[in-house]
C-alpha cells in the first residue's frame, strides 16, 4: 500500500493549504487501534474518515464508529471515487468538548457521473477519544 499513498492528504484535495497524507490523516489511521495518535476534535475526526473513505479503510471507519449506532461491518465501494472534502460547519467539537457537530459535503464521482453527500454529522468523545455517532 506504501506506493499507493496520496501525496495530498485526501480530506484537503479541495482546501488552498494541502499537506501531505503523512502530515494529516495518516497518524490517526496508523495510532488508533493502540490510541497512540488521536484527533483532537470532531472535525478533525471528520476529516480522518472522510480519507478513510478514500483510502477503503473499513476497520479505521469501525474503531471511531461509537458503538450504540456502529454496523456490525461494513462494505466500501471500490467503485466510488472520493473527490474531495468541503466542511461547511463545525458547532462545538473542540479539543475540550464532549459533543461536536460536523456539517460537510463530500464530493464523489462514478464514472461520468459526479455528485456529493451533504450530512449534518454528531460526534461524542468519551475516555479521550472522539466517534462517529450518526447523521442529524
Amino acid at each position: 500500500m506504501e506506493n499507493s499513498l496520496p501525496a495530498t492528504c485526501p480530506c484537503r484535495a479541495l482546501d488552498e493549504h494541502k499537506p501531505s497524507y503523512a502530515q494529516c490523516c495518516q497518524p490517526f489511521h496508523l495510532g488508533c487501534q493502540d490510541k497512540t495518535v488521536l484527533p483532537e476534535t470532531a472535525e478533525a475526526l471528520m476529516r480522518s474518515r472522510y480519507s478513510a473513505f478514500v483510502l477503503l479503510l473499513e476497520q479505521y471507519l469501525l474503531d471511531t464508529w461509537h458503538e450504540s449506532t456502529r454496523p456490525q461491518d461494513l462494505q466500501l465501494d471500490e467503485e466510488l471515487e472520493w473527490t474531495g472534502l468541503e466542511i461547511i460547519k463545525t458547532r462545538s467539537g473542540g479539543a475540550q468538548a464532549s459533543r461536536g457537530v460536523v456539517e460537510f459535503a463530500a464530493h464523489y464521482g462514478r464514472g461520468a457521473n459526479a455528485g456529493s453527500q451533504h450530512e449534518v454529522s454528531t460526534f461524542v468523545k468519551e475516555d479521550g477519544a472522539w466517534y462517529y455517532v450518526d447523521a442529524l
